[in-house]
């Protein structure tokens, strides 16, 4: 099948005392790293069973010392893996884009994190469909958080704007919403969804989408047996 589009994951390897460290308590630092490589291990299931998808994956840190390590790099050879580079988070965002496009010229790009396990391959082909059908520049996806969990654009060299966004903050959609249609995209907006960052948001995804690793590794730390 021809790739018609790029799905960009934006990730951080899963290391113990680093990873998801909000989930402490009730998880233990070890549980918590768990709980972010399965959610990752999910994420990009999802993506690579994508139609018409090329995936790339943004990475930063150390896998060795990673959880589920191993099974994250055996996962990571069905993608892309570029490394993260930037002064701050916003710059890391709009330099993947360009180097996804660098490694995949022509193609939109959709960029997601690994906050999200609940997606779908059904999810991220419709969230692209009006960037590939020309009836947008480009997509948002709201988080619950006032972030954002899914960009998509038809140039992805025009993430350049993340840079001057401020990230990781309340209003962090409505800037980023903000800043594409100050140079004159067409923005069409996608389904809210919740990411991760409490146990309460744990709970929540992982009943959105209970048989994946990722709802076992949450059920791991509330003590419930894994159906």
């Amino acid at each position: 099948m021809t790739a018609r589009f790029c799905v960009l994951v934006v990730a951080k390897a899963p290391v113990p005392g680093f990873a998801k460290t909000r989930l402490c308590p009730p998880a233990t630092a070890r549980q918590a790293a768990e709980i972010a490589a399965a959610a990752l291990l999910d994420t990009l299931d999802a993506v690579c069973a994508t139609p018409g998808v090329l995936p790339v994956v943004a990475m930063t840190g150390d896998l060795g010392a990673a959880a589920c390590g191993s099974e994250i790099g055996r996962s990571l050879r069905r993608a892309t893996v570029i490394a993260q580079r930037g002064w701050d988070f916003g710059a890391r965002l709009a330099n993947a884009h360009a180097d996804t496009a660098s490694v995949h010229a022509g193609l939109p790009v959709l960029q997601i994190g690994m906050d999200t396990p609940q997606v779908t391959p059904q999810l991220l082909a419709s969230s692209i469909a009006p960037v590939l059908r020309s009836r947008h520049d480009a997509v948002l996806g709201p988080a619950e958080d006032g972030g954002w969990w899914a960009l998509g654009l038809r140039d992805p060299h025009r993430a350049q704007v993340l840079a001057g966004v401020p990230m990781s903050q309340e209003d962090t959609g409505a800037r980023t919403l903000r800043a594409l249609e100050a140079t004159g995209l067409s923005v069409g907006s996608l389904a809210e969804l919740s990411d991760v960052d409490t146990m309460g948001d744990a709970v929540r995804v992982a009943a959105e989408a209970p048989r994946g690793r990722f709802a076992a590794a949450v059920r791991a730390v509330e003590g419930r047996e894994v159906a």
